[in-house]
């Protein structure tokens, strides 16, 4: 007795079909292109997932640097200064300080000078 398959493909492609829905017109309706895209666009979220952890350091990296300098030092001469005076505080939580609450972070900014 032969085996009908029908059931099997049609939950597979009905599957890929749920995954590329928002997608263009064809990887959106043909089965094998819509395979291609899911796994091109997993690739992409794996490697921006890790990507948006760079970014934030940068962007962390240059709000400390401005609130830096307003209060008359630069980013490298304040890390240094902070790493000297045994200040464990992190990069986010300075970055936010300095937007947030700048009496903090010039706090801050003046021990680690002393």
């Amino acid at each position: 007795m032969r085996v009908k398959r029908g059931v099997t493909s049609h939950a597979r492609h009905q599957k890929i079909r749920k995954a590329t829905k928002g997608m263009t017109r064809g990887n959106r309706s043909s089965i094998k292109r819509g395979r291609q895209a899911i796994t091109k666009g997993l690739q992409f979220a794996y490697r921006d997932r890790r990507n948006r952890k760079r970014t934030f350091r940068a962007l962390w990296n240059a709000r400390i640097n401005a609130a830096a300098r307003i209060n008359g030092t630069t980013y490298s001469r304040l890390i240094a200064a902070i790493k000297n005076a045994n200040i464990t505080i992190d990069r986010k939580i300075m970055s936010e300080l300095a937007v947030n609450e700048p009496t903090a972070f010039a706090a801050i900014v003046k021990a680690s000078q002393k």
